[in-house]
């Protein structure tokens, strides 16, 4: 969870979005004046009326005002009639006409034939119509799509103040919708409007912050430098190029990259941005596009509003100012709905309006003074923002050699209460997906874990026009995922991105990708000659259970026996892979099933431990039972004398014994070197405690977990090769995958109808210091997994794998694997 940096001093207020405006403390300004809110705003500026200081920087604009008078006259006024206005001689400024010839020159007022010849009632005052198919005006062969962002508009907006926003109000009644949308980290404006557009999260797309720096060319980019216009920062196809690579057209009105000459091109009609440019006359210039003769006309079109972002900067989420910027926004988007009405494009435009962000009121009370933790301040700086980032400040020369893992221990753990946790950032929780890339610092801060300082900061979705479904609400999503349903009302193929393609289906009445579960490249073999256990055994010191208590039981004879027996062998699958086998989709991987009453595990010969284990927990009953062991061996054997060259190691099961069998006593390493893997004490914590937990609360759950490697922190599962062969192979991660059926009445095995699913990504580090935690109280393992909570597609890309192949449709297994379970 981000926190914000600022800088302590006084100065004046100013409003104004991220796209032209940010803090102006000076970023090599000394560390020791920095401070972190405990009260979070997920991007780059504060909520409140707080004397900070705020500049505002506008490049240079193209489409300069009409007139001054036209700035100086209100916006409904310039762009709607009155009875009284009917039949006026035509004026020399203002953007539409109330005349009698407007119809014959195409310039008449959004709400012409309604207030001045009687057409009926407006757009907004007509009910909820479904609109089985486009019905587009002569010249337009296909329906145009116009995507609208609404900058820092929180989802709450529209339940706060739904009465007073009758327009947004009725788009999302009538359309498509869903309760909030998910930003990337970090939630500002730049690299959220960039991930919409590309479908990449900032780390593929490159535009990480709206501060950044790039060691490799020795650059600095920020919102107010001309750097800002390098196509060397902007990595990735946003959809304007993606449909002019596809013989479309497009128009932007203000995009973060929109005026930026990426890959050496434009979109055919763009604008420079400057937010003096009134909203009224953007709308104003996309009737204009829309005017114009099929193959010039644009189909594609973007409109950025710097509202209620702005007001919320200077006055506060909840202020008044708010109120009237939201109300002014509704204004706007119902101007475009009469303009279109009066066009005849009502029911032909697809209309999608989103945000970038949330916003979430701030509090300088609850701060913490880095130098209360850090003596020695004069060698870095913090990139202030949602996303804290350290850097030295003595660039290029130390970027590489600073001590970011010594500063990272230096501020860990310093106090009981203290407000934030500093990472390296191959530690920060993978659903992030913030690491990857040279352009992001190594070291970070984030806030202490406080779910209710972020309930704001999801952002708004809203989806209109023909090809959306009527009347129909959605689960939240990523904004990842736009781009491809941007591209699939456009009729095109999406460039390669980081969104799972036909995830968001279920928001087109005809969809025109139709998904299909990946191929397995890798299948299992049998599990081979069983040997004898080795003398002496595993080498496995297993605390839980003494070698007295319980006789091994060779699962040779057992993985034979249910092998021969068809029907024993259905139960066992039935029960244990409800959902069906995972897929690996690592190519060259040997492995094979071992199936056991209680478990089935897929077992990797290259790494000599579980690529899987699945099975299933009935909700517990209050009675304990003595756990028998079954130890195997292959051809290898995996022996814990495997690990027995490093004194640090301990071992324990992937999961806990069964009614009948214990699950696995294949050796997993828990402690390496400086790595260790959670404690013996923490996993027993999670299996005795937490997961009889979710099969007593979910009646009932399937459990899938397994080890990661990614060392290389790219968010995807490592080759053979970065694996050495010579070195015991140490996990990064554990995954775990808990899923169950939405009928809490039935359990896993017997649920036909939809699932739910909680999915985490475990580190696998030295110590406990993430959460300061220590002594014998695991309490805080619940709060340290929810962390680290994932997506099933997350665990998917880390682990090689692919899961619920057999129970589901593709579209709707899609929808599971990008769920992510809120906090």
């Amino acid at each position: 969870y981000p926190v914000v940096v600022l800088k302590r001093g006084g100065g004046n207020r100013h409003g104004g979005s991220e796209f032209g405006s940010h803090f102006s403390a000076s970023a090599s300004a000394d560390a020791n004046s920095w401070l972190f809110s405990m009260f979070m705003i997920f991007h780059s500026h504060l909520s409140v009326s707080v004397s900070l200081s705020l500049s505002l920087s506008l490049s240079l604009s193209s489409f300069p005002p009409s007139s001054s008078l036209s700035l100086s006259l209100p916006s409904v006024w310039r762009q709607s009639c009155s009875r009284s206005r009917c039949g006026e001689q035509r004026l020399s400024y203002g953007l539409c006409s109330c005349s009698d010839d407007c119809l014959q020159k195409g310039d008449c007022c959004v709400n012409y034939k309604s207030q001045c010849q009687d057409g009926g009632k407006t757009w907004l005052d007509q009910e909820c119509e479904e609109i089985g198919q486009p019905q587009c005006p002569a010249g337009f062969s296909k329906p145009p799509v116009i995507l609208i962002s609404m900058d820092g508009f929180r989802a709450g907006y529209l339940k706060a103040y739904g009465s007073m926003l009758p327009v947004l109000s009725k788009l999302r009644r009538c359309g498509t919708s869903t309760s909030h949308m998910r930003p990337v980290y970090p939630s500002k404006t730049f690299p959220n409007h960039y991930s919409i557009v590309t479908g990449l999260y900032p780390e593929s797309h490159g535009i990480v912050d709206n501060k950044m720096y790039d060691v490799g060319r020795n650059a600095l980019f920020s919102l107010r430098v001309p750097e800002k216009n390098n196509p060397e920062w902007y990595q990735g196809e946003p959809v304007w190029l993606t449909a002019m690579r596809n013989n479309l057209k497009a128009g932007t009105f203000f995009w973060p990259g929109s005026d930026v000459a990426i890959s050496g091109r434009f979109p055919n009609y763009y604008m420079n941005y400057s937010r003096g440019i009134p909203f009224d006359q953007r709308v104003s210039t996309l009737f204009e596009w829309l005017k114009l003769p099929q193959g010039k006309r644009p189909d594609f079109y973007t409109l950025y509003l710097e509202e209620p972002d702005a007001a919320g900067h200077q006055h506060g989420p909840d202020s008044k100012e708010v109120k009237d910027a939201l109300k002014n926004v509704d204004q706007v988007i119902g101007s475009l709905m009469e303009g279109l009405k009066q066009r005849g494009l009502h029911r032909c435009v697809n209309l999608v309006l989103l945000s970038d962000h949330g916003m979430e009121e701030a509090s300088c009370s609850r701060a913490a003074y880095i130098s209360n933790y850090q003596s020695n301040v004069d060698d870095f700086i913090i990139i202030q923002g949602p996303a804290p980032r350290i850097r030295p400040k003595r660039l290029p020369e130390d970027f590489f050699t600073f001590d970011y893992k010594g500063l990272v221990k230096n501020l860990s753990c310093r106090a009981d209460d203290q407000p934030m946790r500093p990472y390296m950032k191959e530690d920060l929780p993978k659903r992030l997906h913030f690491a990857n890339n040279v352009r992001i610092e190594a070291a970070h801060l984030r806030a202490s874990l406080n779910p209710a300082h972020t309930k704001h900061t999801p952002a708004v979705f809203i989806g209109y026009g023909p090809h959306l479904k009527h009347r129909t609400t959605v689960p939240p999503f990523e904004n990842i995922e736009v781009y491809n349903l941007l591209c699939d009302l456009l009729g095109i193929p999406p460039s390669p991105n980081n969104g799972t393609h036909g995830s968001l289906n279920h928001l087109l009445k005809r969809p025109v990708h139709r998904p299909v579960h990946p191929a397995q490249l890798s299948h299992d073999a049998p599990c081979g000659a069983f040997s004898a256990l080795p003398m002496g055994g595993l080498g496995c010191n297993c605390s839980s259970v003494s070698p007295t208590e319980v006789p091994l039981v060779s699962s040779a004879f057992v993985n034979r026996w249910i092998l021969s027996n068809a029907l024993v062998l259905l139960i066992i699958i039935h029960r244990h892979l409800p959902y069906g086998t995972p897929r690996v989709l690592q190519e060259n991987a040997h492995f094979c099933l071992l199936y056991q009453a209680d478990y089935v595990n897929g077992f990797s010969r290259d790494v000599l431990m579980p690529l899987w284990v699945s099975y299933t927990l009935p909700p517990p009953v209050s009675r304990c039972l003595p756990p028998e062991r079954i130890s195997y061996a292959l051809s290898a054997p995996m022996t814990c004398e495997r690990y027995h060259d490093d004194p640090t190691l301990t071992y324990g099961l992937l999961h806990p014994p069964g009614e009948r069998h214990a699950l696995l006593v294949a050796c997993l390493p828990l402690v390496m070197a400086e790595y260790v893997y959670l404690s013996t004490e923490v996993w027993t914590y999670i299996h005795t405690v937490l997961v009889q937990n979710y099969s007593r609360e979910l009646n009932g759950v399937n459990i899938v977990s397994g080890p990661i490697f990614d060392k290389n922190y790219d968010g995807r599962f490592d080759t053979p090769k970065i694996t050495a062969a010579s070195e015991a192979p140490i996990p990064t991660h554990f995954f775990v995958i808990l899923t169950s059926c939405a009928d809490g009445g039935l359990r896993p095995e017997l649920c036909a109808g939809p699932l739910q699913v909680r999915s985490f990504v475990l580190p696998h580090r030295p110590d406990h210091t993430e959460t300061c935690a220590s002594g014998p109280d695991y309490t805080w393992v619940e709060a340290w997994m929810l962390l680290h909570v994932s997506r099933v597609r997350d665990v998917e890309l880390l682990s090689g794998l692919s899961f619920y192949q057999d129970r589901i449709s593709v579209e709707e297994t899609l929808q599971l694997k990008t769920f992510l379970y809120d906090v």
